[in-house]
């Protein structure tokens, strides 16, 4: 089986090209545009398997993705490819309007022109995979609001309600992918995702941004109290789970994702400090740089996933609780401070003023 994996040097797009070129006997095409967040060197393990190749192409770019989709021939289509970081979306929607709303309607159109032209037994196998995100339902009851809040989880029937520019333009591109199932029958599968954290994740996000400012002694800014609620999952735990969708996924189907691993900010902050404390002792310890900053307009409260269709239908449930999987995280930051340098640019220097999560 050959996949062509979009916003393959991302964060988990990375993970996924990993997983299955190391784990698996199929071969990948990675296309990519490389923004600030795609990195090429988080493939530095698979990158000379005759299984992978790479295309440097916009998603919006039609003429492009024509030419990768006759050259390589794929028998799916992962989609990966989004602007991602809800900062940046309230910031300059745009480009978030640009890359997951006309992007996935471009690579959609292409991939509906491919399908359309494959012999009967090809077109028959062939999967268009849509990678999602669990902000596009909006929030959740807040343990602080309701006394039956672990009751209220995301399942994939919940009503959409996204609330940042971000979260709506995934929303719409949701949408899209669905309409093209129903009104072409393009055969697609959309998943949607919690929080993931782990190895090669861009320093503007939660986790590696307050192990890195931790570790040169800068503020930790934390939205408002810390208290919101984020449902964490493993990289390489979602990489196991989008493999096993585009492979033994129903088309049509939508398969909710999630870590079982509800913890506030704050508590994720902490849990940092203590592992840090443990890897470099620091007098004074790590806590005292935690700075409450104002809230982001917006913020949802709390997300949290059931996915327990995806355990049922197919098989697949976590291996890493958060305890063994943030512990990971934060040692490998610590053992490859290079990597964080190599990546640091402007808008890295920008997100310390403030956090996504």
């Amino acid at each position: 089986m050959k996949i062509l994996i979009t916003g393959g040097a991302g964060f988990i797009g990375s993970a996924v090209v990993r997983h299955i070129i190391q784990n698996t006997q199929d071969s990948v095409v990675n296309l990519d545009k490389l923004t600030y967040a795609g990195n090429l060197e988080n493939l530095k393990d698979v990158s000379t398997s005759k299984r992978y190749a790479f295309e440097q192409v916009d998603i919006c770019n039609r003429d492009e993705l024509d030419r990768v989709l006759q050259e390589h021939k794929p028998d799916a289509i992962m989609h990966l490819a989004a602007e991602s970081h809800v900062d940046r979306s309230i910031d300059g929607p745009a480009e978030f309007i640009e890359t997951n709303i006309v992007g996935t309607y471009t690579l959609l159109e292409a991939a509906r022109q491919y399908w359309q032209n494959l012999e009967a037994q090809l077109k028959a196998n062939f999967r268009f995979h849509h990678v999602s995100t669990d902000e596009v339902y909006g929030d959740l009851p807040h343990p602080s609001e309701a006394p039956d809040w672990e009751e209220h989880l995301f399942t994939e029937q919940t009503a959409y309600a996204p609330s940042s520019p971000y979260s709506a333009s995934k929303a719409s591109s949701d949408h899209l992918v669905r309409a093209w199932q129903r009104t072409y029958g393009l055969p697609t599968l959309v998943t949607n995702c919690s929080n993931n954290y782990g190895p090669y994740h861009f320093p503007e996000k939660l986790i590696p941004l307050m192990i890195l400012n931790a570790l040169e002694d800068k503020p930790l800014p934390v939205y408002g109290k810390g208290d919101q609620v984020r449902d964490w999952l493993y990289v390489e735990d979602h990489a196991r789970a989008l493999y096993r969708v585009v492979t033994k996924g129903k088309p049509g189907e939508t398969y909710n994702i999630g870590g079982h691993n509800e913890k506030q900010n704050i508590e994720v902050v902490h849990t940092i400090c203590d592992i840090l404390q443990e890897l470099r002792p620091k007098e004074s310890g790590y806590q005292n740089l935690i700075t409450n900053v104002k809230d982001r307009p917006g913020h949802d409260m709390r997300y949290a996933i059931d996915a327990s269709k995806i355990q049922k239908e197919l098989g697949w449930v976590p291996e890493e609780s958060f305890e063994t999987g943030i512990r990971k995280t934060v040692q490998w930051y610590f053992h490859n401070l290079e990597w964080c340098k190599r990546v640091e640019d402007g808008s890295y220097q920008r997100a310390r003023m403030g956090v996504s999560a």
